[in-house]
């Protein structure tokens, strides 16, 4: 009876999208566009600026997300992330309806609604480090070009064709601007330093600046350079470091979901007590939340190091 109740409840909302004429996207969109609005006062405002008041760990979320597919080139992914995020907020509570446990709606639809954010969230520490290994390689033979023939747009065009996307276009854009738009390398060094989002990319540019008006300071590029290193061999160690704990979360994970349909097979009246019981339903839900929040910790805690001055 349930199931059919739930079936007639999404072909009423379908039907109501299809005689409203509002496509999923848009609502989409709009819904997660009423949830990340900036506050409306001005003391809010201030609060939010001064961070004396943090926004709602939904809206930060959300927020982070959009940052992240921004930064990587994806924020047309953004409507996608967010409908998907929706469908399985309704796939959770659909879930626990079904298995008639009132306690377990919002942990499920919660936690599952979280799981897009939290993917985009691994897929950024996947990028960064990927874009830092590209840029220690492009910085280390532009700096040693430049430091035998201190011309940077000599070592730039040197070695621009040994560069792999993305770090190339940044490099291929300094050319342009410097070649077809405005020869002035200070300007262009610092819309340069601009497009790609890592500390000692920016201090390199810097460096580089200052070195058109002293040339001694080029003796300061390589230890910036070597600071890429440094980080990629901590973020390497720490890579090694945590892969026990997260798979003896993961293990403990699959072992406290996995003992749900064991215990049916072990002993039917106890499984009976777990999910058809008050009580029961409530050690689920709390074990549902525990699961969903532990992987946000989890997340959090093992994104990789970033240098920053």
């Amino acid at each position: 009876m349930i199931t059919l109740q739930l079936i007639a409840c999404v072909g009423l909302i379908a039907g109501a999208f299809i005689l409203l004429e509002i496509s999923f996207s848009e609502f989409t969109d709009g819904l997660f566009g009423f949830l990340t609005r900036r506050p409306q006062g001005i003391r809010d405002e201030i609060n939010e600026a001064t961070q004396r008041k943090k926004p709602s760990f939904l809206r930060r979320g959300i927020l982070e997300a959009q940052d992240i597919l921004t930064l990587t080139g994806r924020s047309s992914r953004f409507t996608m992330v967010c409908a998907s995020s929706l469908l399985l907020f309704a796939v959770g509570a659909s879930i626990a309806i079904l298995l008639r446990n009132v306690f377990l709606i919002p942990a499920l639809a919660l936690g599952l609604m979280f799981l897009p954010f939290w993917y985009v969230r691994l897929t950024a520490g996947h990028y960064k480090k990927n874009i830092a290994a590209e840029l220690e390689t492009a910085l280390s033979i532009i700096t040693t070009a430049y430091l035998r023939n201190e011309d940077i747009l000599t070592a730039v065009e040197e070695n621009i064709h040994y560069l792999n996307p993305p770090v190339r276009g940044v490099f291929a854009q300094f050319l342009t601007q410097i070649k077809l738009v405005n020869p002035n390398v200070d300007a262009a060094l610092k819309a340069m330093k601009t497009r790609i989002e890592n500390e000692v990319f920016r201090e390199w540019c810097d460096a580089i600046a200052a070195c058109q008006y002293d040339r001694g300071l080029k003796t300061t590029l390589t230890p910036i350079v070597g600071k890429l290193s440094d980080t990629r061999i901590v973020n390497d160690e720490l890579e090694y470091l945590v892969f026990e704990p997260r798979k003896e979360f993961i293990i403990m994970v699959i072992l406290v979901v996995g003992n749900i349909p064991v215990m049916y097979f072990l002993n039917k009246s106890w499984y009976e007590t777990l999910m058809h019981t008050a009580v029961g339903q409530i050690i689920l839900a709390v074990c549902a939340a525990a699961i969903f929040i532990s992987t946000a910790f989890v997340i959090r805690l093992t994104r990789p190091i970033e240098y920053r001055r």
